[in-house]
Formats: C-alpha cells, sequence, structure tokens
C-alpha cells in the first residue's frame, strides 16, 4: 500500500466531498488508522459528508513531516489546486501531528484553509471556525500534543538509563563475537535472540553474552595481532579477508569493524550507553564522556582488561605523541599517494592519527588541508566567513542587549543567550549571513531558534562582505512559520515591514507604559 494518496471515489450529488488524514504513529497509540478511518467515517455521516478520498501515514512518527508522504501529498494537491474536497476530516489534534514547534502544526493547517480548504478534528470538542475561543483551546491542544512527546521521550530515556545501570542491553546490534541473549524477570537464560529478533514479553530483558567460539577466537585473534605481531587495523582486516571471514553482518573487514573490535568496551563486559543521542528527530550529537551511562562489568567479557587497555594506549598514543609538523607531513605524503584527501580516506590509513585527532588538533579537517597547501577544488571561504560571524556574535547581542535597556531590564541566559526582557517577554539575535546568488543577487537566510521559543527574533542582515551590519528584522513568533526561506533586497510589505535601520526600535519596544496612558 502507498503511504500517501490511498483511494479516491465520486460522491452524490449535493452531499459535501471531503478527505480523511490519519496517521499511526510509531509508538503503537491506541487508535490504529482502521479506528481513526471508521471514527471519521462515522462522523461524515452525521454531517452529510462523503469521504472521496484518503491519505494515509502508517506507522510514522508525528514529530516532523519528514518521512509523512501522505501529509505530503495532501499539502501538495492542495496547493495545486488539485482538489475534489472542500474539507480535511483528521481524527483529533495529535494525528495532524506532534510537531515539537507548534506553529509548525498551524502553519500546515494554514496552508489548507488559505487554498479553501477546512481542516475537521473530529473527536475534538470544539469547531475549527477560526473563533477566538476556536484559536485557543487549538493552540493549547497542539502545545499538549507537543509535551506528550517530550515527556514520553524523557521518561523513556530515563528507564533506558535504569535499565543500562542494572546491566540490560538497550538496542544495537551485539557485535562480532557477542550475541543477544534473552533472559526473564528473575534473570533465568530463556534464549539466543538471532538478528531482527525482539522480545515480546514486557518483563523479560536482554543481555550480552558470548558468542560461538568460532568468533570468540576470531576476536581474540584480532587482539593478537594487534598487540604481539604489531599489525593495524588495515593489516589485520587484509588477513581476515583472504582467508575469507566476514565480519557478522557478513561483509569483509575494514580499518573500521577491526577498530571497533579493538576499542568498544562491550569486549570487557562493561555496558555503556548514550555515547550518542538524536531525541525527537533532531540531529544525532556526540555526547561528552561524563554525560554516558555505564555500568562497568556488566557481563562476562571476552577480552582480558588488561589488553584492552593496552590496545587503547597504543591507539591513544598515535596522535599524542606526534607533532603539529609530523602530523601535517604525514597528511601531505597521503595527499600526494590519493587522488582527493577527505575524513574516510585518512582514516583507512596505517599507522596515521585518524581525522578525529586532525579536527580537534587543527580546528578542522579543511584548515589542517590549507595548512599543507592541498586544494580540494572546493570552495570554504564559508567556512572563514562563519568562524568571522561567530567570533562577532557576542558583540552584536551587546549591542542588543544596551538598546533595550535604554528603557528596561534585561537578564541573558549565559547558554543560550536568550534576553528575557522585563521579566515580561523574550528576545533572541540570530545572524543572517548574505550569499550571492546568480545572477549578481543577494539573499539571505534567518535561521530561527525554533527550541528557544523567543517572543521576538533580532534578525541581524549583515552586508555584502558579511563584515558589517546592513539593517536589523523584528520578527515576532506568530510570524515566524510564515516567513520565507530567504529575503532579497527588496521584499513584500509583510516582509520589510518589520525591517528597521537601527536598534532605536528596541528601546521603545522595553519601555513600559502606564496604564492610564494606554487607555
Amino acid at each position: 500500500m502507498a503511504p500517501h494518496l490511498i483511494s479516491e471515489s465520486s460522491a452524490p450529488t449535493g452531499r459535501i466531498q471531503v478527505a480523511e488524514y490519519v496517521r499511526m504513529s510509531t509508538d503503537h497509540q491506541k487508535y490504529s488508522t482502521a479506528n481513526q478511518a471508521a471514527a471519521i467515517r462515522q462522523y461524515a455521516v452525521e454531517h452529510g459528508m462523503d469521504v472521496v478520498r484518503t491519505y494515509e501515514d502508517d506507522g510514522k512518527s508525528g514529530l516532523e513531516i519528514g518521512r509523512r508522504f501522505g501529509l505530503q501529498q495532501l499539502l501538495r494537491d492542495v496547493q495545486g489546486g488539485r482538489l475534489n474536497f472542500s474539507a480535511i476530516l483528521v481524527f483529533d489534534i495529535s494525528r495532524w501531528g506532534r510537531f515539537q514547534n507548534s506553529d509548525e502544526s498551524a502553519h500546515y493547517e494554514y496552508l489548507c484553509t488559505k487554498a479553501g480548504v477546512r481542516v475537521i478534528y473530529c473527536a475534538e470538542p470544539f469547531e475549527n471556525d477560526g473563533t477566538p475561543l476556536a484559536t485557543i483551546v487549538k493552540g493549547v491542544k497542539r502545545s499538549m500534543a507537543a509535551e506528550y512527546s517530550r515527556e514520553l521521550s524523557a521518561k523513556v530515556f530515563a528507564g533506558q538509563c535504569r535499565l543500562v545501570s542494572l546491566g540490560f542491553h538497550q538496542g544495537g546490534a551485539p557485535g562480532f563475537g557477542l550475541r543477544r541473549a534473552l533472559i526473564d524477570e528473575n534473570r533465568s537464560f530463556k534464549s539466543i535472540l538471532v538478528r531482527g529478533q525482539q522480545k515480546s514479553i514486557q518483563t523479560d530483558r536482554i543481555v550480552l553474552v558470548a558468542g560461538p567460539s568460532d568468533e570468540v577466537a576470531i576476536v581474540h585473534r584480532i587482539y593478537e595481532a594487534f598487540l604481539s605481531r604489531h599489525l593495524g587495523e588495515n593489516s589485520i582486516a587484509a588477513e581476515l579477508n583472504d582467508e575469507g571471514i566476514l565480519t557478522d553482518f557478513e561483509r569483509p573487514w575494514s580499518r573500521g569493524t577491526v577498530h571497533q573490535v579493538l576499542t568498544n568496551e562491550k569486549y570487557i563486559g562493561n555496558n555503556v550507553y548514550n555515547r550518542t543521542s538524536a531525541k525527537l528527530k533532531k540531529p544525532t550529537i556526540h555526547n561528552p564522556p561524563e554525560a554516558w551511562v555505564r555500568c562497568d562489568g556488566a557481563f562476562e567479557g571476552i577480552v582480558s582488561p588488561s589488553a584492552f587497555l593496552r590496545v587503547r594506549e597504543i591507539i591513544a598514543d598515535r596522535s599524542i605523541r606526534l607533532q603539529d609538523h609530523q602530523m601535517l607531513e604525514l597528511l601531505r605524503r597521503l595527499a600526494d599517494r590519493v587522488q582527493a584527501l577527505s575524513g574516510l580516506v585518512i582514516d583507512e590509513q596505517e599507522d596515521m592519527p585518524s581525522s578525529v585527532s586532525y579536527r580537534q588538533r587543527f580546528g578542522g579537517l579543511v584548515r589542517a588541508y590549507a595548512l599543507i597547501g592541498y586544494d580540494s577544488g572546493r570552495d570554504f571561504r564559508f567556512l572563514e566567513v562563519n568562524r568571522k560571524l561567530r567570533a562577532s556574535r557576542p558583540k552584536l547581542v551587546d549591542e542588543v542587549v544596551r538598546a533595550l535597556r535604554v528603557n528596561g531590564s534585561v537578564r541573558q541566559h549565559p547558554d543560550t543567550d536568550l534576553l528575557t526582557v522585563n521579566q515580561e517577554w523574550t528576545a533572541s539575535v540570530v545572524l543572517a549571513r548574505c550569499f550571492q546568488q546568480p545572477p549578481a543577487s543577494l539573499r539571505w537566510n534567518v535561521r530561527f531558534d525554533v527550541e528557544l521559543r523567543p517572543d521576538i527574533t533580532v534578525a541581524v542582515r549583515m552586508n555584502e562582505a558579511n563584515d558589517a551590519v546592513r539593517d536589523y528584522y523584528l520578527i515576532p513568533r506568530l510570524d515566524m512559520a510564515m516567513w520565507p526561506r530567504h529575503v532579497g533586497l527588496e521584499n513584500s510589505p509583510f516582509i520589510d515591514g518589520y525591517r528597521f535601520d537601527d536598534l532605536d526600535i528596541l528601546g521603545e519596544l522595553a519601555a513600559r507604559v502606564h496604564l492610564r496612558e494606554a487607555a
């Protein structure tokens, strides 16, 4: 079944033709798409409607629109005018989406209503008729839908951390030489899980155990080759591949897969969790060691701790013992041997620091490339521009603070720089870099701090050289969802109505007005 447009039919003359949108989340919520459709069809019958088109997202998270092809198709049809319906029936607010920015949910509904297509939430206790009461209730419901996901994420993460601290495995492949074992609530062994199998009983748990003896022997062989025969990861991988030995995913060995066996603490029985995280569909981030969740000695390891620590010391010493000029010389020799440098190419080399080491030592691979005179053929000047803009941002934030303090009080958050004015409203400062677009036109992108949810965003628009301020945009949160992807030199009155040549307006906004004067 296609994930977007499911069906289309004609309706009898005189009855209201509508479409339905149904979504089933990945967290197995109470209502399946079939149950939603049944409730929607009942609503349609009671209100003299015929459902002539169905859009469906089955097993798709409501946090973002990225893989919700049904909703994407619906919006394309509505905006393209390919319609044989005048309204869209949705079971409730949460089925439309649990967007973390409620303005995003409102934006998609606005695209429909702008095209003359109403969005009707069948199970909600209000009419979506645009009245102030409906708007307020709808806003609260959207916030509640988003908060549900945030609370659920926090609860799930806390539960996973607790289970990890008790020694239980939480997600991910076990690794070569290891297997996932299913145990019951009394920690009694039940079975070995094969790839793709999951536990089905809530009280069961999963732990890691030693795998087949031949795989365990190969793990020992990898450590022996590294420590006793002083072979690098590439040489070890070549030996294994020559003998036709495959990884746990039945693929040839590479430097990276050998390196994983040599460096992952699960081979000495330690359970380590939260090295990386990607909560609520946000980009994956690498967490610092102090944020990791650990349970040392969670299960019986297949490698001795002494061997593991010796390997770790050797790998760490690869880059520590090298001076800057030595690391650059190795990089220069590699550039002479290969057609193009990249992080992956660097990581595949024997007796050479990893790409991460170059990034940490020289502030990025591009900087290291420049130091050896390597030209990748790409224009990386924007990186230098971005660096200078980041360096100038504190000064620009200070200018905004000074403008606000002319008539008000300002508290600046130490981590996010979010400004709280008069303890009443908030402001965020963002820099809009200038881009040259052919033919000889300029554009600026405004990236909002959506997670901070400021009441006003002060967008500092830079000049063509990106070395001075051109002007400012003061954008209220209510209009963020409708802001265009980029602005030009001249824009619509809606956009340029928020443009100012200086920050004097901020002083006026921060000024308190006596009630008698306001009245």
